[in-house]
């Protein structure tokens, strides 16, 4: 299927700040999640998939302080979740329909149901010494859906999950100089959109750490919300803009 057909629902929606600013919240959720899974479901990554597959390693070793059945459910929740992504991507796509807000709001009412269940089951309080299997694989299937959007979507250099080849990516733009065929105008906006993402994670990361105090459940639903307004923004803002002309 041709780039366009993936990409072109969301840039005739919206403007590129604007696509810059949804990727960039996005990011930042991103980096609460992780650090929420980290800091308060046991040692867990579920969006960064890098971290789990080493924790997964260093456990079969027998090294490490994190079980093996921790890392491989996150893992393979986040391959489901992707695996389901692309196909109802692909669904939407035939049928002619949004299907980035589609994705976003799967993504929201997933990690809903799992502050939900956390709250139910566990209370305010964090999980980090009794990890819930079932929340690291609701929120880890989240996390597959988010990727697959944001691959599908090809925003560039705003993958929301991970930033190494973003700041691969800029430290090679950086050190282009005058030398670059690239237009001046597509290089900063190229470098705009990488320092967004290098700055989203950092961002998310201090923000899930400060609310480690709130809990497992609270901190997820407020992930939630946050998600779920993204996907309004990307079916409201064009709307308006219509009405307005």
């Amino acid at each position: 299927m041709p780039e366009s057909s993936f990409s072109q629902p969301i840039l005739a929606g919206l403007r590129t700040w604007e696509q810059i600013g949804a990727m960039a919240t996005l990011t930042v959720l991103a980096g609460v999640i992780d650090a929420i899974s980290f800091l308060t479901l046991g040692h867990v990554f579920t969006a960064l998939a890098t971290g789990n597959l080493l924790f997964l390693s260093f456990a079969l070793a027998g090294n490490g302080h994190v079980p093996a059945a921790r890392p491989a459910i996150a893992i393979i929740a986040f391959a489901v979740g992707a695996v389901v992504g692309s196909v109802l991507t692909r669904s939407f796509l035939r049928r002619g329909r949004r299907w980035f807000p589609a994705a976003l709001v799967a993504e929201a009412a997933l990690l809903a149901v799992a502050g939900t269940v956390a709250l139910w089951r566990h209370g305010t309080g964090p999980l980090d010494h009794d990890p819930d299997y079932v929340v690291i694989a609701i929120v880890g299937v989240a996390m597959g859906l988010r990727g697959d959007a944001v691959l599908s979507a090809r925003i560039p250099g705003m993958p929301t999950l991970l930033i190494q080849t973003s700041l691969l990516q800029l430290l090679h733009e950086l050190t282009a100089g005058a030398g670059s065929r690239v237009p001046g105008d597509q290089r900063r906006m190229a470098r705009i959109r990488l320092l967004a993402t290098i700055a989203g994670i950092f961002v998310g990361g201090l923000l899930g750490a400060l609310m480690v105090p709130w809990g497992s459940g609270r901190a997820l639903l407020v992930v939630a919300a946050g998600v779920l307004l993204v996907a309004c923004m990307y079916v409201l803002l064009p709307r308006c803009r219509a009405q307005a002309r």
